[in-house]
């Protein structure tokens, strides 16, 4: 289990510096609440996004991108609305992204940002 939980760490610091070297300003990483947790939500440009990052060493079951199923994304619009209802700003352009982190054996990151995905 620790070895799956720094894996989605160190996925998800890749894909924060790659976000940030693409242009986008990083609000808040690893927001939570009693429902879940919000994995990267940024700013880029005038759209809020709301950044699900997932990270695989293989492609055994499938992309990582994949990973990313209809309950999951109902989640992340629960707690997307969740923290916008928190900020004293307006939001009004929001879009779901995920950023797929594949970290095959012997390889450099393969780091995929796929924009409003669902």
């Amino acid at each position: 289990m620790a070895d799956h939980l720094a894996l989605g760490a160190l996925g998800e610091e890749l894909a924060t510096q790659f976000l940030r070297t693409a242009g986008m300003e990083i609000v808040a990483r690893n927001w939570r609440c009693r429902h879940g947790e919000l994995d990267v939500i940024g700013r880029d440009g005038d759209v809020t996004a709301f950044v699900e990052v997932k990270t695989r060493r293989s492609l055994i079951f499938g992309t990582p991108a994949e990973a990313v199923t209809w309950s999951k994304q109902q989640r992340i619009r629960l707690l997307a609305t969740l923290w916008l209802r928190e900020q004293h700003g307006r939001w009004q352009r929001v879009r779901f992204d995920v950023v797929a982190v594949l970290m095959l054996p012997g390889r450099e990151p393969d780091i995929r940002h796929l924009k409003a995905v669902f």
